[in-house]
């Protein structure tokens, strides 16, 4: 399975990401500059930082990429798309996700580990995952917080897309308590959470695991 973790001024988290994939999961995972990405992959993932350095809005400019053109292909094609932090403010910016990510209500950057429940197990990122269960990962952002209207919130709902939503407490003032989403396939997920900083017992947890675990029994199916 060759996976592309897409890098853009400003990225991090990139490597971390290659090295859970590559080293923990044995996969052929590449660290891909976003002028070199095309869609020659079996899935992607748009890492987090802040790329472009967040100037005019997070993700806005890295939408408007020629590697999102890619990314959109793969998409439509049913390959596995996972945003994480920026990478979802990207996919929310380039329309493969709806509504929008806000600054959080603290007005403050919050980095913190949350609980989690999975509420959508039809996904590529949690099909491996328990639906109900409790999952806990860090957030590091300061525009992270997911909204939109009742009526889309409706829809998210009644369509199974609400992919997790933080439990014990709202730390950004997201809708809902929304964590993450999905696309109507399943295929396509934002996350604000960091999985991949939650993969190793060294750094305080493995749940994140879970999601590229997800990922590799959803190319099987």
């Amino acid at each position: 399975m060759k996976v592309a973790v897409v890098q853009f001024p400003g990225s991090n988290c990139d490597r971390d990401t290659v090295h859970v994939l590559k080293n923990s999961l044995k996969l052929d995972a590449k660290l891909i500059w976003h002028n070199e990405f095309n869609e020659a992959y079996d899935a992607v993932v748009l890492p987090g930082g802040f790329s472009f350095g967040d100037h005019l809005r997070a993700g806005i400019i890295a939408a408007h990429s020629p590697a999102t053109k890619a990314v959109r292909k793969m998409a439509a094609e049913g390959k596995p798309v996972l945003g994480i932090c920026n990478g979802f403010q990207i996919l929310i910016e380039a329309g493969l996700l709806p509504g929008a990510l806000l600054r959080n209500t603290t007005l403050k950057f919050v980095c913190k580990w949350t609980n989690l429940q999975v509420e959508a197990n039809n996904t590529a990122f949690t099909c491996a995952i328990e639906k109900g269960s409790k999952v806990r990962m860090p957030i590091a952002h300061n525009e992270g917080r997911y909204f939109a209207d009742d009526e889309q919130l409706d829809r998210l709902e009644t369509a199974g897309r609400i992919v997790m939503k933080y439990v014990d407490e709202n730390p950004t003032g997201t809708s809902r308590g929304i964590a993450a989403i999905s696309n109507e396939d399943g295929n396509v997920v934002g996350m604000m959470p960091h999985p991949e900083r939650a993969s190793d017992p060294a750094l305080g947890g493995v749940d994140g695991m879970k999601i590229f675990e997800s990922m590799l029994e959803w190319t099987k199916c």
